[in-house]
């Protein structure tokens, strides 16, 4: 059945009218708001928004923490018409100046640490911003300065925002030196929602669990699936695993949207969780190799495990296994695409498709693909094709049965522990350093991260260098998850006409590790 298509604001609004009593938001901090609760807070941010002047097409950066308040602003702002940024609470003062700077932000909403030990966001905004020139920022602004303003306003400023209106501009690693923003429209968003609620078959009955943070893409699908199917959506906060078995049990979960083994794992392994009441968990999604996939299966034994394939160009899962489908093809592949969406797997040479189970890109279209990187026209058109075909350069098989696996990637991307790392923004610090002549970073394999950055370096003519010293170059000056853990010293390069031979890098490092012992990097600073 073909689901309607509102916007974002329609979708809690309507779900507000059918059961505004229903608990939509629960945090781990003792956070609970009710869906009619949470689309009147959403309407009185919009007032402030509005009072700050916010008007249709402005971007609103948010750098919050995962709260009741990041998910009603959010609303908020696509209700006034404007496109909400969430920003990558990880990420360090530079990292969140270009994506102030680059998406054009007119706002940004912050706040100050809530807890003693939580990162002081506030700050981070304000020393960002305080770097350089920001030309379209108009302000920064707390929660707490947000204030109570006259609501009538809202309405006429949301009756202007249509279904193909850009509402949310993510921010993901690319090929280039840095994040490009992805424009996701509401029907993108409210169409995946729609597609995941169908496809996990879920009811007001459910409670979903995940501690996918709420600036990504998926974190931001899930809460929206969850408000879709007027399920409650249970949130952590900050992801700790030690409180995780206790906090599945207390809020009585059904569907645990783990999604990276690197979380599930942790919560499966720790002590107390055979103990726990977890019974009620019928549904469990998460990304891993088949091995990890049938472990993670065994430990829950009563839920069915599905699997996925997804990216933020297609607002998140792009393929999701069936309920279903046999165990085996929940746990070897990526599952079907998602209601709507088509896929084509093609020759990366000469664009023919391919036939079933043979490797090639992944090209994709439908109503929950984006509409193209934020002014960045030349890599939405080396991404789109003039059909309107997501060219992604990750390399899949498709089976007999339409069955989407990931295989590996053509672009020089990493994966760690989830986040998208591209090589070039890594490589692109370690050459800020005097001693760094030449650099080349690759994956590294990892037990923990599934895959982690590693660094050759061919020093400049005279210089000298410790592999401490480079890591320490990066460590609080990027985010953590693109700090080298290893680095390796090189005189000469694997060569392919004028390319380093990454392919041979990774091997090497691959290798050394293997015949060292080593399965897990060294931690860095947070």
């Amino acid at each position: 059945m073909r689901p309607r298509v509102t916007t974002l604001h329609e979708l809690v609004d309507e779900s507000a009218a059918l059961d505004p009593d229903a608990e939509a938001l629960v945090f781990a901090d003792g956070e609970r708001l009710t869906v009619g609760a949470l689309a009147d807070r959403s309407v009185r941010h919009a007032a402030a928004l509005l009072a700050l002047g916010v008007t249709a097409g402005d971007r609103v950066a948010l750098l919050l923490p995962a709260s009741a308040d990041l998910v009603a602003l959010l609303l908020a702002v696509t209700r006034v018409g404007a496109v909400a940024v969430p920003v990558n609470a990880r990420y360090r003062p530079d990292e969140v100046r270009h994506v102030v700077v680059h998406s054009g932000a007119a706002l940004v909403v912050t706040a100050p640490p809530s807890t003693p030990g939580a990162p002081d966001l506030d700050d981070l905004a304000r020393r960002a911003v305080a770097a350089g020139p920001t030309p379209e920022l108009r302000a920064v602004a707390t929660l707490a300065e947000l204030g109570d303003h006259d609501t009538a306003p809202v309405a006429d400023a949301q009756a202007g925002t249509r279904v193909r209106d850009a509402a949310v501009l993510v921010y993901t690693s690319g090929t280039t030196a840095a994040p490009k923003g992805a424009l996701l429209s509401h029907e993108a968003l409210v169409r995946l929602a729609a597609g995941i609620a169908e496809r996990m078959a879920l009811t007001p009955a459910d409670r979903i669990w995940t501690a996918i943070p709420l600036f990504h893409g998926g974190g931001i699908t899930f809460a929206l699936s969850a408000l879709t199917a007027r399920a409650a959506f249970v949130h952590p906060g900050f992801f700790d695993p030690t409180t995780t078995p206790a906090l599945l049990e207390s809020e009585r979960i059904t569907v645990a949207l783990a999604a990276f083994e690197t979380i599930w794992m942790p919560v499966l392994d720790r002590p107390d969780f055979p103990d726990r009441d977890l019974q009620r968990i019928r549904l469990v999604m998460a990304v891993g190799v088949p091995e990890r996939l049938r472990t993670m299966a065994d430990r829950v034994p009563q839920a069915a495990h599905v699997s996925c394939v997804a990216m933020t160009e297609s607002s998140a899962f792009l393929a999701l296994g069936r309920l279903d489908d046999p165990l085996d093809a929940r746990l070897t592949t990526g599952g079907h695409p998602m209601p709507g969406m088509r896929v084509r797997v093609v020759d990366p040479e000469t664009g023919r498709d391919l036939p079933p189970d043979t490797p090639g890109e992944l090209l994709f279209r439908g109503p929950t693909a984006f509409d193209g990187y934020f002014r960045d026209p030349e890599a939405t058109a080396a991404t789109i094709d003039a059909q309107g075909w997501v060219h992604t350069g990750d390399v899949v098989t498709v089976d007999a049965d339409g069955r989407v696996t990931f295989r590996t990637r053509l672009k020089d991307m990493l994966k760690v522990g989830g986040e998208n790392v591209s090589a070039a923004e890594i490589e692109n610090h370690l050459l800020t350093h005097p001693a760094v002549g030449v650099v080349a970073v690759v994956a590294a394999p990892d037990a923990r991260y599934v895959e982690v950055p590693a660094a050759f370096v061919q020093l400049a003519p005279g210089a000298t260098a410790t592999a401490e010293e480079l890591i320490a170059h990066c460590v609080g000056r990027i985010a953590s998850f693109r700090v080298p853990r290893y680095v390796r010293f090189v005189e000469a390069w694997p060569m392919s006409g004028t390319k380093i031979r990454k392919v041979e890098l990774r091997g090497r490092i691959a290798e050394e590790l293997a015949a060292a012992g080593i399965t897990e990097a060294p931690r860095v600073g947070a």
